[in-house]
């Protein structure tokens, strides 16, 4: 799949890495020793590791904390030239000259020779009372997949983080009317200045306590007791998940499920210069095999792009 740019490009990089657990940041390291440039995109507190606690980590005696073990990775990667930005993706593209672009929440957009995916995996929903049985009859977790559903429609999203306002303001080109539903805003100033310029209606310091439906969604309950009628509901928990940001780029996810990003040997996936580490590669979800595959696909991405370095030259 490609396409034009679409916005001027802030930098340049050799490789572009989105996540920040122990597989994009191994990635980052073995990338970086390698003499490549690297951007690191998103945000550390995200990542299932950093609230965690590892004790069964090989060579790492006693507990240690997630949040201590991503810092002291940031700044290994740091140490060796790797560049890190706390942004979230909300959108990639293979361009015409075979590179990548990958536009942030923003609005920057950053070129790369690879890219590697190390998001993890995305543990959205809810888990309230009938949201798995009106899932496609009026409840989604991809707005990019079903906003045009829901056009003229009266839609809300739930969510704090860059994805639910990335697509709110989307939504708003399309529905009738738009409701974000937030505990707190959790979004850079140029994506706030995005949603302030939208008539969507933003209510924070709430969430839903409650969905109503039987067929199809019908209406939501807030904590506060508020009942919103609606025709949708879209999740969007965190950040742009990993298969969203795959199915701009066409990479093959896993047949049955369609859950988890398929590599080979070198974490490469189905398309030229795009790899994937970590738990978005499927089960185990275990840091040992998220390191390993990272250091895996920061040796591939690097090499892949000294070769086209090289059959630039020639």
């Amino acid at each position: 799949m490609q396409e034009k740019i679409t916005r001027d490009i802030t930098a340049d990089y050799d490789v572009i890495i989105i996540g920040t657990g122990p597989a994009g940041l191994q990635a980052a390291i073995h990338a970086a020793r390698r003499k490549v440039s690297v951007l690191v995109l998103g945000r550390p507190g995200d990542s299932s590791l950093f609230k965690a606690h590892i004790e069964n980590y090989c060579c790492v005696p006693g507990v240690k904390t997630g949040e201590e073990l991503i810092h002291t990775g940031i700044e290994q990667a740091r140490n060796l030239g790797a560049d890190f930005l706390e942004e979230d993706v909300v959108s990639t593209a293979a361009l015409a000259d075979h590179t990548y672009q990958v536009v942030t929440e923003s609005d920057n957009a950053y070129k790369a020779y690879a890219l590697i995916i190390a998001t993890g995996v995305s543990r959205k929903g809810l888990g309230l009372k009938g949201e798995k049985q009106l899932i496609g009859r009026g409840i989604s977790y991809c707005i990019d997949c079903d906003a045009n559903f829901f056009r003229d429609a009266a839609v809300a999203v739930a969510g704090d983080g860059s994805a639910a306002v990335h697509g709110a303001i989307t939504l708003n080109r399309i529905a009738r009317e738009v409701t974000l539903i937030a505990g707190e805003l959790k979004i850079s100033p140029s994506l706030e200045r995005q949603l302030q310029e939208t008539s969507v209606s933003v209510l924070t310091n709430t969430g839903i306590r409650e969905i109503k439906g039987t067929d199809r969604l019908e209406r939501i309950v807030l904590k506060d007791g508020t009942e919103l009628a609606l025709d949708g509901l879209f999740i969007e928990k965190g950040a742009k998940g990993a298969m969203e940001l795959a199915a701009f780029l066409g990479v093959q996810l896993d047949p049955e499920k369609f859950t988890y990003i398929i590599t080979d040997q070198e974490q490469a996936t189905n398309i030229q210069g795009v790899f994937a580490a970590g738990d978005i590669c499927g089960r185990p979800f275990q840091m040992a095999k998220a390191v390993g595959e990272g250091c895996i696909a920061g040796m591939s991405a690097s090499s892949y792009v000294l070769k086209q370095r090289a059959a630039e030259r020639k």
